[in-house]
Protein backbone atom coordinates (compact mmCIF):
# COMPACT_ATOMS: atom_id res chain seq x y z
CA UNK A 1 0.00 0.00 0.00
CA UNK A 2 1.50 3.76 -0.94
CA UNK A 3 1.39 6.38 1.49
CA UNK A 4 -1.48 7.92 -0.04
CA UNK A 5 -3.49 5.09 -0.43
CA UNK A 6 -3.37 4.45 3.36
CA UNK A 7 -4.05 8.60 4.04
CA UNK A 8 -6.74 8.18 1.84
CA UNK A 9 -8.68 4.91 4.05
CA UNK A 10 -8.07 6.77 7.17
CA UNK A 11 -9.74 9.90 5.95
CA UNK A 12 -12.63 7.63 4.75
CA UNK A 13 -12.89 6.16 7.89
CA UNK A 14 -13.45 9.52 9.04
CA UNK A 15 -15.03 10.45 6.60
CA UNK A 16 -17.98 7.49 7.28
CA UNK A 17 -18.43 8.39 10.57
CA UNK A 18 -18.99 12.05 9.95
CA UNK A 19 -21.65 11.27 6.98
CA UNK A 20 -23.14 8.79 9.40
CA UNK A 21 -23.76 11.03 12.25
CA UNK A 22 -25.43 13.92 9.76
CA UNK A 23 -27.32 11.91 7.97
CA UNK A 24 -30.32 11.99 9.59
CA UNK A 25 -29.86 15.32 11.53
CA UNK A 26 -32.37 17.87 10.71
CA UNK A 27 -31.65 21.94 9.99
CA UNK A 28 -33.44 22.81 13.49
CA UNK A 29 -30.89 19.96 14.80
CA UNK A 30 -27.62 21.10 13.83
CA UNK A 31 -28.47 24.21 15.80
CA UNK A 32 -28.92 22.45 19.20
CA UNK A 33 -26.02 22.88 21.51
CA UNK A 34 -24.62 20.55 24.03
CA UNK A 35 -23.66 22.90 26.15
CA UNK A 36 -23.94 26.69 27.48
CA UNK A 37 -20.63 28.05 25.22
CA UNK A 38 -20.40 24.81 23.16
CA UNK A 39 -20.76 25.36 18.91
CA UNK A 40 -23.52 23.78 16.93
CA UNK A 41 -23.12 21.23 14.43
CA UNK A 42 -23.65 23.94 11.79
CA UNK A 43 -21.24 26.27 13.06
CA UNK A 44 -18.42 23.51 13.26
CA UNK A 45 -19.06 22.42 9.79
CA UNK A 46 -18.15 25.89 8.51
CA UNK A 47 -15.49 25.85 10.73
CA UNK A 48 -14.34 22.19 9.33
CA UNK A 49 -14.88 23.65 5.29
CA UNK A 50 -12.63 26.53 6.06
CA UNK A 51 -10.08 24.33 7.68
CA UNK A 52 -9.98 22.02 5.31
CA UNK A 53 -9.48 24.91 2.62
CA UNK A 54 -6.91 26.85 4.01
CA UNK A 55 -4.57 23.67 4.77
CA UNK A 56 -5.20 22.33 1.49
CA UNK A 57 -4.55 25.65 -0.18
CA UNK A 58 -1.21 25.75 1.86
CA UNK A 59 0.35 22.34 1.19
CA UNK A 60 -1.38 22.32 -2.66
CA UNK A 61 -1.90 25.78 -3.92
CA UNK A 62 -4.98 26.06 -5.99
CA UNK A 63 -6.01 22.43 -5.88
CA UNK A 64 -9.33 23.56 -3.92
CA UNK A 65 -12.24 25.30 -5.29
CA UNK A 66 -12.60 28.96 -4.10
CA UNK A 67 -15.20 29.27 -1.18
CA UNK A 68 -18.53 31.49 -1.52
CA UNK A 69 -17.88 35.06 -1.05
CA UNK A 70 -18.20 35.93 2.87
CA UNK A 71 -18.18 32.52 3.87
CA UNK A 72 -15.26 31.96 5.83
CA UNK A 73 -16.52 35.12 7.66
CA UNK A 74 -19.52 32.97 8.60
CA UNK A 75 -17.67 30.88 10.78
CA UNK A 76 -14.60 32.50 12.23
CA UNK A 77 -14.54 31.93 16.06
CA UNK A 78 -16.57 35.45 16.83
CA UNK A 79 -19.25 33.87 14.88
CA UNK A 80 -19.71 31.03 17.18
CA UNK A 81 -21.68 32.21 19.71
CA UNK A 82 -24.64 33.11 17.19
CA UNK A 83 -28.06 30.98 16.94
CA UNK A 84 -29.51 32.71 14.25
CA UNK A 85 -29.66 29.85 11.69
CA UNK A 86 -30.14 32.21 9.19
CA UNK A 87 -26.60 33.26 9.56
CA UNK A 88 -25.32 30.28 8.00
CA UNK A 89 -25.39 28.15 5.38
CA UNK A 90 -27.98 25.26 5.14
CA UNK A 91 -27.20 21.77 6.08
CA UNK A 92 -27.58 20.96 2.44
CA UNK A 93 -25.31 23.68 1.21
CA UNK A 94 -22.40 22.96 3.93
CA UNK A 95 -22.81 19.16 2.99
CA UNK A 96 -22.45 20.25 -0.82
CA UNK A 97 -19.37 22.16 0.22
CA UNK A 98 -17.66 19.55 2.14
CA UNK A 99 -17.65 17.04 -0.47
CA UNK A 100 -16.37 19.05 -3.27
CA UNK A 101 -13.52 20.45 -0.66
CA UNK A 102 -12.88 16.50 0.70
CA UNK A 103 -12.88 15.63 -3.70
CA UNK A 104 -10.32 18.49 -3.83
CA UNK A 105 -8.36 16.66 -0.77
CA UNK A 106 -8.38 13.34 -2.28
CA UNK A 107 -7.03 14.43 -5.66
CA UNK A 108 -4.22 16.24 -4.31
CA UNK A 109 -3.39 13.66 -1.97
CA UNK A 110 -3.56 11.73 -5.06
CA UNK A 111 -1.19 13.83 -7.08
CA UNK A 112 1.48 14.21 -4.37
CA UNK A 113 4.42 12.66 -4.53
CA UNK A 114 5.89 10.31 -1.41
CA UNK A 115 8.65 12.55 -1.17
CA UNK A 116 6.30 15.74 -1.43
CA UNK A 117 4.72 13.87 1.72
CA UNK A 118 7.46 13.83 3.83
CA UNK A 119 8.26 17.58 2.99
CA UNK A 120 8.32 19.93 5.89
CA UNK A 121 4.61 21.70 5.92
CA UNK A 122 5.31 24.82 7.96
CA UNK A 123 2.67 23.90 10.45
CA UNK A 124 4.02 23.48 14.03
CA UNK A 125 1.36 20.35 14.93
CA UNK A 126 1.21 19.17 11.77
CA UNK A 127 5.33 19.19 10.65
CA UNK A 128 5.24 17.28 7.59
CA UNK A 129 2.63 17.82 4.12
CA UNK A 130 1.23 14.13 5.20
CA UNK A 131 0.48 15.18 8.89
CA UNK A 132 -1.73 17.90 7.50
CA UNK A 133 -3.25 15.20 4.60
CA UNK A 134 -3.88 13.16 7.88
CA UNK A 135 -5.48 16.19 9.66
CA UNK A 136 -8.33 16.09 7.25
CA UNK A 137 -9.53 13.17 8.55
CA UNK A 138 -9.09 13.70 12.24
CA UNK A 139 -9.76 17.13 12.85
CA UNK A 140 -13.75 16.16 11.48
CA UNK A 141 -13.63 13.25 13.45
CA UNK A 142 -12.36 14.94 16.37
CA UNK A 143 -15.63 17.18 15.90
CA UNK A 144 -17.67 14.24 15.28
CA UNK A 145 -16.88 12.96 18.83
CA UNK A 146 -18.99 16.25 19.94
CA UNK A 147 -21.51 15.36 17.40
CA UNK A 148 -21.94 12.32 19.17
CA UNK A 149 -23.05 13.93 22.34
CA UNK A 150 -25.78 15.99 20.28
CA UNK A 151 -27.11 13.16 18.98
CA UNK A 152 -27.98 11.30 21.88
CA UNK A 153 -29.32 14.48 23.62
CA UNK A 154 -31.63 14.57 20.82
CA UNK A 155 -32.76 10.76 21.53
CA UNK A 156 -30.71 9.61 19.10
CA UNK A 157 -29.38 5.59 19.41
CA UNK A 158 -25.69 5.54 19.69
CA UNK A 159 -24.19 4.37 15.33
CA UNK A 160 -21.18 2.72 17.38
Amino acid sequence: MTPQAAIEAAIANCQMVVDLYLSDLTEEETMHRPGEGLNHIRWQLGHLIVSEHKFMDHVAPGSVPTLPDGFADRYRKETATIDDASQFDSLAELKRLYSNIREATLTALANCSAERLDEPSGIEYAPRVADVFILQGTHWLMHAGQWAVIRRQLGREPMF
